[in-house]
């Protein structure tokens, strides 16, 4: 068994988002990830083949979906269903967003 703290190795990098594998097996996917300002491309959309949960545990973020968005602070957490189109529209500029993810 091996102890991990998720507030560790919180790295403030600008330039991208970066993603930490917690662990992973062939039905669920669990990381941490550290935005720092970043959002998804122009145009871009998610649509992934699993379901995506997300809490949101520093910062603060837009997620966006074809016809609404969500606006998430520390604590909120948000239940993504497999292949529903989404992307980040906005991540803090002036505070790290930490996530932690949970695909299934």
């Amino acid at each position: 068994m091996e102890k991990y703290n998720i507030f560790d190795e919180i790295p403030v990098d600008k330039s991208e988002e970066r993603f930490f594998e917690i662990f992973k097996n062939e039905t669920i996917k669990i990381e941490k990830i550290v935005s720092n300002g970043q959002k998804s491309p122009q145009n871009f959309w998610y649509e992934q083949e699993k379901n995506e949960f997300v809490l949101v545990l520093e910062g603060f973020a837009i997620v966006e979906f074809e016809d609404f968005e969500v606006e998430l602070k520390k604590g909120d957490c948000l239940n993504i269903k497999a292949y529903q189109k989404h992307r980040v529209k906005f991540t803090s500029l002036d505070e790290t967003t930490i996530w932690f993810a949970v695909f299934y």
